[in-house]
C-alpha cells in the first residue's frame, strides 16, 4: 500500500469543516430573516401601523443598533416577503437555508411560480452557483426552456472564469459577513492576497488577515456562537478563542 505523504489531505479535511461552517452560519441568517419576517409580518396584520412597521423597525434597528447591519427598510421589507412566500411551502423550507440571501432574492424576484422557484432552489444546490451563474440562467429563461425540452437536462450557460466570488465557498455574500459584522475586509484581504505576491506587501497584507481575523473571532463571541463553530471559520484553536474572548469581557 503507498500511502500519500504530500499531506493534501488534510488540506481537503480543512475545507470541508469551513465550508460546513460558513453553511451554517448562512443557515442561522436565513432562519433569523425567516423568524424576522414572520414576527413583522404578524404586526402587520394585527397592528394600525401596516405596511409603516418596517419604516419603525429600520428606524428602530438603525437608532438604537447602528453597528446591526442587514435591517434596512429595504432588506426588512423582502423579510417579510420572503415569510409570506415560503411560510406554508414545506417542499422549499429546507432549501432555501442552502443557498446565499442574494440567491434567494433573485429566486424570489425572477420566479413567476412555486414550481419555479423549486426549480431554481434546486438548480441552485446542485450547481453551487454564485449569484452571477444564477442570475443568467434566470435571465435566460432556463426554467421555461426546461418545461419546452419535456424536462431533458439542457446546457447550462459556461461559468466565468474569475468571478467575485466569496473566499472559499459561493455561499457567503455580503450579507453573511454582515451578519459577522464583516462587510468587506474578508473578502477584500483574500482577493489582494491572491493577487500580490511580493515578500514585504505579503506581511503586510498577513497582518492585516490577522487583524480582521481578531475582529471576526470578537463579532462571533459576541453573538454567542459556540467554540467550535468559531474555530471552523477562522482555523484558529479553542484555547485562542478563549484568550481573544477575554479581550471582549
Amino acid at each position: 500500500m503507498v500511502l500519500d505523504t504530500s499531506f493534501n489531505k488534510i488540506i481537503e479535511l480543512i475545507e470541508i469543516r469551513k465550508n460546513n461552517a460558513y453553511k451554517k452560519v448562512n443557515e442561522e441568517m436565513i432562519l433569523l430573516y425567516l423568524d424576522v419576517g414572520k414576527y413583522l409580518y404578524e404586526l402587520q396584520q394585527n397592528s394600525k401601523f401596516g405596511d409603516k412597521i418596517t419604516l419603525k423597525a429600520a428606524d428602530f434597528m438603525k437608532n438604537n443598533y447602528p453597528n446591526i447591519k442587514g435591517f434596512t427598510k429595504r432588506n426588512i421589507e423582502r423579510m417579510i416577503q420572503f415569510y409570506k412566500i415560503y411560510k406554508d411551502d414545506e417542499i422549499a423550507t429546507p432549501l432555501v437555508t442552502q443557498i446565499s440571501w442574494t440567491n434567494n432574492l433573485l429566486i424570489i424576484s425572477g420566479s413567476k411560480s412555486k414550481e419555479e422557484r423549486h426549480f431554481y432552489l434546486k438548480l441552485s444546490i446542485k450547481n453551487n452557483y454564485s449569484k452571477r451563474e444564477l442570475d443568467r440562467q434566470i435571465s435566460s429563461s432556463y426554467y421555461e426552456r426546461y418545461l419546452l425540452s419535456d424536462g431533458n437536462q439542457l446546457p447550462t450557460s459556461k461559468k466565468t472564469i474569475d468571478e467575485n466570488d466569496y473566499p472559499n465557498t459561493r455561499i457567503l455574500d455580503i450579507y453573511s459577513l454582515e451578519f459577522l459584522d464583516l462587510p468587506n475586509e474578508f473578502s477584500e484581504n483574500d482577493k489582494i492576497r491572491r493577487s500580490i505576491r511580493q515578500d514585504g506587501l505579503e506581511e503586510g497584507i498577513e497582518k492585516g488577515r490577522f487583524e480582521t481575523t481578531i475582529n471576526m473571532i470578537k463579532n462571533m463571541i459576541k453573538k454567542s456562537l459556540s467554540y467550535d463553530l468559531i474555530s471552523e471559520v477562522t482555523g484558529k484553536s479553542i484555547n485562542e478563542i478563549k484568550e481573544i474572548e477575554k479581550m471582549v469581557q
